[in-house]
């Protein structure tokens, strides 16, 4: 793993994983135009869509950050780890503590702004099996990229965030509207 701190390393390293990132990223936003109407119909999932997504992608920034510094202290292992399992449980029993919370605050909102069209439950139901469904993506994907970026010898510190927030991104929109398809 390389230790070269400087911006000229840092950019040699980041620059070839933000790049295609920003086109999935696009591609996220096609998907999520794809979801005009329903959004429009129920707004409180719109209010939904980016604490879905940016706290699923911030329970992965989370988890990376730990395991990359792991990693660093040389504490990590990728086998059966109890720093891993651990870490990736307290992650997804984080998500199913927090978007509980997510839900009812989506919905409140837009009850007082006079705009909810679902009831309470219905959308806390959606919020906890998307966040639950994502924590579960998050771990998997800040896994696989923490252990990429050390087996092609990268720092973690430069690449694991940005991908998995990306990725939390794009698949935030397309499992929010799959739970939305089931539920709603």
């Amino acid at each position: 793993m390389t230790t070269d701190w400087t911006v000229r390393a840092i950019m040699r390293a980041t620059l070839p994983v933000l790049f295609p990132l920003t086109l999935i990223e696009i591609g996220s936003g096609l998907v999520l135009n794809g979801f005009e109407a329903t959004l429009l119909q129920y707004p409180t999932l719109l209010v939904l869509v980016p604490v879905v997504i940016g706290t699923a992608g911030n329970l992965g920034s989370i988890l990376a950050s730990r395991l990359s510094t792991a990693l660093h202290l040389g504490t990590l292992s990728f086998g059966v780890d109890d720093l891993l399992v651990g870490n990736a449980v307290a992650t997804v029993a984080l998500a199913l503590t927090v978007f509980p919370g997510v839900g009812a605050g989506a919905w409140t909102l837009t009850t007082l702004l006079g705009t909810a069209q679902l009831p309470l439950v219905t959308v806390v139901l959606v919020a906890v099996l998307s966040g639950g469904a994502l924590a579960v993506i998050a771990v998997v994907v800040t896994v696989v990229s923490t252990y990429a970026a050390y087996r092609f010898q990268a720092d973690p510190d430069d690449v694991v965030i940005p991908v998995v927030t990306n990725v939390c991104d794009v698949l935030g929109v397309l499992v929010l509207f799959a739970v939305v398809q089931l539920v709603v």
